[in-house]
């Protein structure tokens, strides 16, 4: 799987109930990461890897049962805490930071963090370079995280850039997984800010291009509407319709198939249900998908 944000993960979850930890390997954006309170922060890598070890907490993000000790006292301090972090989710950045400080590279350090949270899946950075997106709104360039939470993601959008990317190279982990997947599937996540940092990351475009895995994508749109997030912003940036039209454009070049619950002219389409309420949902949609992607030709 590609995946970027909430939806991705909680695909990851379904695909995870349906083929197995041996089978699932998520390849995740690290565009939106960040150095801060002295940890590295990866929040979609961290985020896929919290739902697989079914420790995601109920505002769909972070750790459950997590506490914010820290956060409370650097306030206390008087520090401008625009990034709050719980306490675990904090040692998690630190232990990144401390692992990276000494060599290792980001593959490696989040490997490491997946295992002590039990999570027997593959979560791979994209890159173990770094890559940040950088939202141009207001005025000015945001970094991403900050355009989010302290512009709350609102637009209009008026550029976006991904620092580093012509620089930076996908992993060999990365590129064997896309080699050898039997399908691959792009979760239902923002085709601009979530998967298109990891499509642009080089190598990895090519690399499912020449895969003679089928590869499908999952729509982040519910009746031509957006979920959560800021994904009616970024696609009218981009020029995409927010329509399943729109999702073929973006993703034009790189899936066989799509997955929505409105049709489209453009690819195979598989007409289904895409919100993922439960469990439930979540398990029958990744069934969905692993059977369409298998059933579609390059």
């Amino acid at each position: 799987m590609l995946a970027g944000g909430t939806g991705g993960a909680k695909l990851a979850r379904g695909m995870l109930d349906v083929v197995g930890p041996a089978e699932l390997v998520v390849i995740a954006n690290t565009g939106d990461d960040l150095e801060i309170y002295g940890a590295h922060v990866s929040p979609d890598p961290d985020l896929v890897t919290f739902w697989l070890a079914d420790r995601i907490d109920e505002r769909g993000w972070g750790l459950r049962g997590d506490t914010f000790t820290v956060m409370d006292g650097l306030r206390e301090l008087g520090v401008d805490v625009w990034f709050n972090l719980g306490d675990r989710d904090l040692a998690i950045g630190l232990e990144r930071a401390r692992a990276l400080d000494g060599g290792a590279r980001l593959t490696e350090a989040h490997a490491a963090i997946a295992s002590a949270l039990g999570v027997r899946a593959r979560v791979l950075p994209m890159s173990d370079e770094p890559v940040r997106t950088r939202i141009l709104a207001h005025g000015g360039w945001w970094p991403f995280q900050e355009f989010m939470i302290k512009a709350r993601g609102e637009g209009p959008v008026e550029g976006v850039r991904f620092r580093g990317a012509a620089r930076v190279h996908a992993t060999p982990e990365v590129l064997a997984a896309i080699t050898e997947a039997r399908a691959i599937v792009i979760g239902p996540s923002n085709p601009v800010i979530s998967i298109e940092p990891i499509l642009t990351t080089p190598g990895i475009r090519q690399a499912l291009t020449d895969s003679a895995a089928p590869v499908v994508a999952v729509s982040p749109l519910v009746q031509g509407e957006v979920v959560k997030g800021p994904t009616r912003a970024f696609m009218e940036w981009a020029g995409y319709e927010l329509t399943s039209d729109g999702i073929a454009a973006a993703y034009a070049g790189v899936i066989d198939g799509l997955l929505a619950d409105q049709r489209t002219a453009a690819l195979p389409t598989l007409e289904t249900d895409v919100l993922m309420a439960d469990a439930r949902s979540r398990r029958e949609l990744a069934e969905q998908a692993l059977r369409f992607a298998l059933a579609v030709r390059r």
